[in-house]
Parts: structure tokens; C-alpha cells; sequence
């Protein structure tokens, strides 16, 4: 059995789909490619399966001749800081905002650059080698790599983030932060308190088992209360590793990652920090997000879903901002991934400098009504080459024109294809979204067997 990279890195059912022969493999198969001149760093989220492929990486790891340094367990965001820092490269142990069943692996090259294709397919190509055959000229006696702990590694992320904001406070704000039970549980607290802000905790005692159970970013039924009974400020809720945040409104509204990127920007703007006057977004921002940039004479980069995409852009057009819709922000004077905690901070930055509120603020863009479903067929290829339905799709986009949107694109993560609407009305969207869906499921054969 082998693995492929989707768009974040690996993911798979724990102990079934990442066994530990197939993640030894995969420490085995990260050193063969980016080699060994620096110790590797290995972090994770708190799910209960974390230690487990945590021991068979380092393992493949010391066994092909690499050291490792034991991070513990912090967010994603915090591991590719302190691989920038080192100039070494590191794995992040983490499903993301999946359930605690599953697991995956992100792997950062040196100085904590996301992965190229082409390293991602001579990792695969590594790893289908190792499944498959003996392991020739494995290093011996003292060529053979060692682990250990590194000490202060969450101390030093939150001193990065903390400096990050060169004194600005955040005092005199109110927040509720919902941790997820995840990667962010000892240090957002710790990040907002020192900046200053009165800080009230929610879902932050994980178990291993209940990370991301109807809580953190993609539940925020918990939080919304939350903020609304405390009289805070703002919300903020992250996913398992935190490198993605979803803000709450004094209100109780949700303010995504689109709308985030619409009030950074601006104040970015305003700063005169927004490089070359462009914001880099996937082809899933919302169509109210390209509208409200286009009214302050700022262009909107569009790139295919997957943060590493926004990256690329990035770093091809030297440009401050990206992100996506989910709550993935990234500033690259900052930060060279996504960081669900700075990005808050970064959000209540600007609340407290224009003395605005969160839901004022989120007032600059606009939302068009936005329908998502994910349909499961029995034959995804089939689906985009399939002539009939790219003449419905074509239909569709013509009856829209310019007052809508739609998409239709096969999974990167999952094995279904995403259909998006965007539309004047919910009602128009939807009408819309079941004709596509339709035509999915006829293109594609039907649906996928559950059994």
C-alpha cells in the first residue's frame, strides 16, 4: 500500500491507512529525498494517534541516518517558524479540522517551505521503492540518526507572534477562544494574554479524542454563545493544528476567511504595506470578495484550491497577502504558512487601531449567497469529460452572467466532486446547485456505493 499527496500533505484513516510500516516508510522516503544536513523537527496535533505515527517517523527518519528534534505538540504554524528559524526541514502530524480517526503528515522542506511538486512526487516515488522492495545500504553504527526533545519550542513561538505586533496592544478587547481541543490549546491563550487582551478559554482540555468534536472552526455553534453571553469583542476558533481560524462578531456572526482578507487588506492598504496592491486568493473566494477589493482598485489573484498555491503566488509576485476562504491567512511579512492565531491577532489588531467593530468591519465586503455541496459518484474522472455536462455548466455560467458563479471541481482531499453556487438569492443558488448536481451524478454514474 502506498500514499499520494493531496493538497495539504497526507491524510488517511489512522492505523489503517497510516499504519507504522507505511509511515517508517515515509520517514525513510522524506531523508532520501531532502536529505540529511540538518536534524529534522516532527510536531503534532493532540489527536491519540499522534505519538503513535509520531514513533514510526522518527524511526524511518534516524534509520536512513537523519536526527530529529521532538517538538511536541504545537501548531503547524508554530513547526514551520521554528524550521524557517533553523533552516531545517520538519512534519507536522495532523488531520487538519478531520475527525480524530484520522491522521496525516505535512512535510515542510528546509526553512519550512511548503513542498514542490516535483519534491512531492520524488517523495511518492521513494515511498512506492520502499513498500515494495528490501531496504538496500540503510546507514549502521554511528550513522545512524538520534531524536531528541527540543526544549523552549512553544516559548519561542510565542515570543515570535508576540514581537510580531512590535508593541501594539490589545488592550481594553474581549475575546473568546475556542481551541478545538487541538494543536492551539496552550498557546493562543498564552499569545493573547500577553498582548494584552481579557482572554476567556472554551474547548481547550482535549482528550485525544475530542479534537474537533463540534467545536473549533468548523463548529462555532458553541462559540457563537459564547461570545454573545460573555459580551466579548470577538471570537476566534481554530482548527486541530491551527493553522486556520474562523472569527465571531460581538453579535455571534461569522466572519470567515474571505471577509478577513477583505479588512486586511484594506488596512494594509491604508498602512501602505500592500505590496504590488494585489490579494491572492483560490477559486473559491467568494464572488463579494473580488467585488469589494474591486472598489478600492486592488486586484484579486485568483489560484486552485491549497494554501501552498497562495504561497507560490506570493512568492512569484512578492505580495504581503493570501488566504482562503476557510480561514488559511497568510502574511508573508510575517509568516511563511498559514497561522490561525496570528491572523486573529492580526484581526483584533485592526479592531482596536480604527476603534471599529468586528461586525462593522466585516461590513466592507459583501457576502453573495454561497452553496456548496460535495457529491459522491461512482466515477470522478468521468465527470469532466463528460460533454453533456460541461454543456449544462456552460448553460448555468451563461444564465448567471455576471451576477453569479459557479464551480465545479473534483476533491483534492476527498474522493467527491465540490459543486459551489454563487448567486443573488439562496433560493436562486440552490436552484442552480440541484441542476449541476444532477448533472454530476448523471456524468459521474450515479452515486458512489456506500457498502
Amino acid at each position: 500500500m502506498t500514499l499520494q499527496f493531496g493538497t495539504d500533505g497526507i491524510r488517511g484513516i489512522a492505523n489503517a491507512e497510516l499504519t507504522p510500516e507505511l509511515m517508517t516508510a515515509l520517514g525513510r522516503s522524506a531523508v532520501r529525498v531532502l536529505g540529511a544536513d540538518a536534524p529534522f523537527l516532527i510536531g503534532r496535533d493532540t489527536r491519540r494517534s499522534g505519538s503513535m505515527i509520531q514513533a514510526a517517523l522518527v524511526a524511518g527518519l534516524c534509520a536512513e541516518g537523519a536526527d530529529v528534534g521532538i517538538l511536541g505538540v504545537l501548531p503547524t504554524p508554530a513547526v514551520a517558524y521554528l524550521a524557517r528559524e533553523r533552516n531545517a526541514p520538519a512534519l507536522m502530524i495532523s488531520a487538519s479540522h478531520n475527525s480524530f480517526e484520522d491522521n496525516g503528515v505535512k512535510i515542510f522542506a528546509s526553512g519550512g517551505k511548503k513542498l514542490s511538486d516535483a519534491l512531492q512526487h520524488q517523495i511518492e516515488s521513494e515511498l512506492r521503492l520502499l513498500t515494495n522492495s528490501a531496504v538496500a545500504l540503510a546507514p549502521t553504527g554511528a550513522d545512524i540518526g538520534v531524536d531528541r526533545v527540543v526544549i523552549g519550542a512553544l516559548d519561542d513561538y510565542v515570543k515570535y507572534v508576540v514581537d510580531s505586533f512590535s508593541g501594539r496592544r490589545l488592550d481594553g478587547l474581549r475575546v473568546v477562544l475556542d481551541c478545538g481541543n487541538g494543536a492551539a490549546f496552550l498557546c493562543a491563550p498564552e499569545i493573547f494574554s500577553a498582548l494584552g487582551a481579557e482572554v476567556e478559554v472554551i474547548n481547550a482540555v482535549p482528550d485525544g479524542e475530542n479534537i474537533n468534536r463540534e467545536c473549533g472552526s468548523t463548529d462555532t455553534t458553541a462559540l457563537c454563545a459564547a461570545v454573545k453571553d460573555s459580551g466579548a469583542d470577538a471570537g476566534l476558533a481554530f482548527d486541530g493544528d491551527a493553522d486556520r481560524v474562523i472569527a465571531i462578531d460581538e453579535f455571534g456572526g461569522v466572519v470567515d476567511g474571505d471577509q478577513m482578507m477583505a479588512i486586511c487588506a484594506l488596512d494594509l492598504k491604508e498602512q501602505g504595506k500592500l505590496r504590488g496592491n494585489a490579494v491572492v486568493s483560490t477559486v473559491m473566494a467568494n464572488l463579494g470578495l473580488r467585488r469589494c477589493l474591486e472598489a478600492e482598485d486592488i486586484e484579486l489573484v485568483e489560484v486552485p484550491v491549497g494554501d501552498r498555491f497562495v504561497l507560490e503566488a506570493l512568492e512569484q509576485r512578492n505580495l504581503a497577502l493570501g488566504g482562503e476562504q476557510s480561514g488559511h491567512i497568510i502574511f508573508s511579512d510575517l509568516a511563511n504558512t498559514g497561522d490561525g492565531i496570528l491572523t486573529g491577532a492580526c484581526i483584533l489588531d485592526v479592531v482596536r487601531a480604527t476603534h471599529n467593530s468586528l461586525s462593522v468591519l466585516s461590513g466592507v465586503m459583501q457576502k453573495f449567497p454561497q452553496v456548496l455541496i460535495n457529491v459522491s459518484v461512482r466515477d470522478l474522472q468521468a465527470v469532466m469529460k463528460d460533454s453533456e455536462f460541461m454543456a449544462e455548466l456552460q448553460a448555468v455560467e451563461f444564465d448567471l452572467a455576471l451576477n453569479g458563479r459557479a464551480l465545479v471541481r473534483l476533491s483534492g482531499t476527498e474522493p467527491v466532486v465540490r459543486v459551489m453556487v454563487e448567486a443573488p438569492s439562496v433560493a436562486q443558488a440552490e436552484l442552480i446547485t440541484d441542476r449541476l448536481v444532477a448533472a454530476v451524478l448523471r456524468a459521474g454514474g450515479g452515486p458512489a456505493s456506500t457498502a
